[in-house]
């Protein structure tokens, strides 16, 4: 089937004219809201700090330092953005802070030393700073930098290493480290997963305690060592193909994918956003030895957002065909954004989060070619959302068929870097988090948590019964991580989908078995393939469980799917973490059972059927 655009220029013009009817009468923006500053020096509010190369060493060090100290759930956001340069920094990355630098290629900036979440462990101890957790190390990131590693004893790092020990939600993407990279601590404290795109690591990358990891178009000196998910797809360097013993698994090309837009500034000052195309088949960096395929957008084709604009506001940016720059802080959201345009891009800076107050989404996008959202946390709000964000809608909100309406191979749309909780930050619930009606998007990069600690947590209280479904054809999940939900973490009803690398832990707080049951069944599979799907294609796949509550929980399968031709699941495993219970089959009733006796020790099925 050919690409067809849906919405016609006709079409168009009508629902731009009735959108601005409607919206002229409920918003009125001031000039100011909509004079966002040169192209050479747009406005990005107070919490986007520039630095130069001309700027004292010293100032950009104290600076950082008193950003990086955040709590795990505070309400603060930062966006650190270096112009290119060379800088000499030994600095610590917190909560909420995106790092990068504004270079068209990763050597247009360079960091001699480093930046790392795992600053003052040696001299301070793991009590003081907010990172010293590994497994709590979340929501942070660093992109599009070169960095030289030096040795300090507030890293206490080897030599030429730069550490990055971080669980979920902290890319590293568009990087050239000329040295080591370690992805824990000193300490080799317990860490659950991350993710790694586009990077070149010239050295050896150490998982150590890291329980699970994906790494995908990169290349790497050498890769040694990981526990229970180590996965690459489209890895130079990658280590050979061995689940479980090591537990590697090796994808030797990435079938499709498309990496994160970036800002950057150009030979004449100017501030453009990049926006990468779609690749098929790759392996390797998009930049190592040529400039990312892709289009540069003008700063100004952008509508740069502020935490104090309402919903209105910026709805009627996107109806005037604008992109979408959402600067650090909260938004709370009274009604969804609604992206009606092929090719529009919405980047969020400093880990920006959304809101919805009202039972709406926060998000919804047209059954159109080549939107990418990228950069953003999503929050569940104070009213039940029934879908937070939803790719795929149809004419005046209608609903699509399953599998999608349009093809959109040639031009799909991608999710990168969208982080969601249920809970944690803040009280809330959504029936589902992330729901895909179109064809042929790719998720990279993706964390659904419905929280297990934090504000508003308990099983009556943030409530939500699947991180992810997915309607559309053709859908591909790079590093997909979804956790506590209370059915189905992941339920895939549409055709010719495939994931590489997932991370799971079943819902902790179930306080009973009769309060989590499938039909008959007990518990809930966290990853289940409906019945009616006739293609389905998955690699390295780890779900786990830690029934927290003294209560003695049955899950009878971590992953069902179909049984047909066209199935195939490579490399899943199961691992009882702590607590009580059981997961008595990984896939399909086939794998060993997983309980106290086995605690910590993976269950492997390496092909299924």
């Amino acid at each position: 089937m050919t690409n067809t655009r849906p919405i016609s220029a006709t079409v168009r013009r009508a629902i731009r004219g009735a959108l601005l009817a409607l919206f002229a009468a409920t918003v009125s923006p001031s000039p100011a809201v909509w004079a966002q500053g040169s192209s050479s020096q747009p406005d990005f509010g107070p919490n986007v700090y520039i630095f130069t190369p001309s700027m004292p060493a010293a100032q950009i060090q104290s600076t950082l330092l008193s950003l990086a100290n955040e709590p795990q759930f505070s309400t603060n956001r930062y966006a650190i953005l270096f112009t290119p340069g060379a800088y000499n920094l030994q600095a610590p990355v917190g909560y909420y802070e995106s790092i990068a630098g504004l270079g068209l290629l990763p050597g247009a900036v360079t960091i001699n030393g480093f930046l790392t979440p795992n600053y003052g462990q040696a001299v301070y101890g793991t009590s003081t700073w907010p990172q010293a957790n590994l497994t709590d190390t979340f929501w942070r990131s660093m992109e599009n930098l070169t960095i030289d590693p030096a040795q300090d004893i507030a890293q206490n790092a080897a030599p030429s290493t730069l550490q990055w020990g971080v669980s979920q939600g902290a890319p590293l993407r568009r990087m050239q480290i000329n040295g080591s990279l370690e992805l824990v601590n000193s300490y080799c404290g317990e860490a659950s997963g991350g993710f790694i795109s586009d990077l070149v690591v010239t050295g050896n990358v150490n998982p150590c305690s890291q329980q699970q990891w994906f790494t995908r178009n990169s290349s790497l000196g050498i890769w040694t060592g990981g526990v229970w998910n180590m996965v690459f797809s489209g890895v130079e360097g990658a280590p050979q193909q061995s689940f479980p013993t090591p537990p590697e698994t090796v994808v030797p090309t990435t079938p499709v994918s498309r990496e994160k837009p970036f800002l950057y500034v150009d030979s004449k000052g100017d501030f453009n956003v990049f926006s990468p195309s779609a690749q098929r088949n790759t392996v390797g960096p998009t930049w190592a030895s040529k400039n990312t395929p892709g289009r540069s957008i003008p700063i100004g084709r952008f509508f740069i957002a502020k935490p104090s604009m309402s919903a209105a506001e910026i709805n009627l940016a996107l109806v005037l065909g604008k992109n979408l720059i959402f600067t650090p802080g909260i938004y709370q959201l009274n009604q969804s954004l609604n992206v009606l345009y092929p090719g529009t891009v919405i980047l969020g800076l400093g880990y920006a989060t959304l809101v919805p107050q009202t039972g709406k989404a926060a998000i919804t996008v047209a059954d159109v070619d080549g939107v990418q959202i990228a950069g953003l946390i999503i929050d569940a709000g104070p009213v039940n959302s029934p879908v937070l964000l939803k790719m795929g809608v149809g004419l005046f909100d209608s609903p699509l068929p399953r599998g999608g309406f349009f093809s959109h191979w040639s031009d799909p749309s991608s999710i990168n870097d969208v982080f969601f909780r249920i809970g944690g930050a803040t009280a809330g619930s959504a029936t589902t988090t992330l729901e895909i009606d179109s064809a042929d998007v790719i998720l990279d990069d993706i964390w659904a948590w419905r929280a297990d600690h934090g504000n508003g947590v308990g099983w009556t209280e943030n409530t939500a019964s699947h991180g992810l479904v997915v309607n559309g054809n053709r859908v591909t999940a790079l590093g997909l991580a979804v956790e506590h939900y209370q059915q189905e973490q992941v339920l895939w009803n549409g055709d010719a989908g495939q994931t590489i690398f997932y991370q799971s832990e079943l819902p902790y707080d179930p306080p009973s078995q009769s309060a989590w049951m499938d039909g008959d069944a007990n518990g809930y599979p966290s990853y289940v393939v409906s019945s009616s799907v006739r293609t389905h294609q998955a690699w390295g796949l780890g779900i786990y469980s830690f029934f927290n509550q003294g209560v003695n929980i049955i899950d009878d399968n971590a992953m069902t799917v179909p049984d047909g031709s066209g199935i195939a699941i490579h490399d899943v495993g199961t691992v009882w973490l702590a607590g009580s219970g059981q997961i008595t089959n990984v896939i399909n009733g086939t794998g060993a059972a997983v309980d106290s006796s086995n605690a910590d020790v993976l269950s492997p099925v390496v092909t299924y059927p």
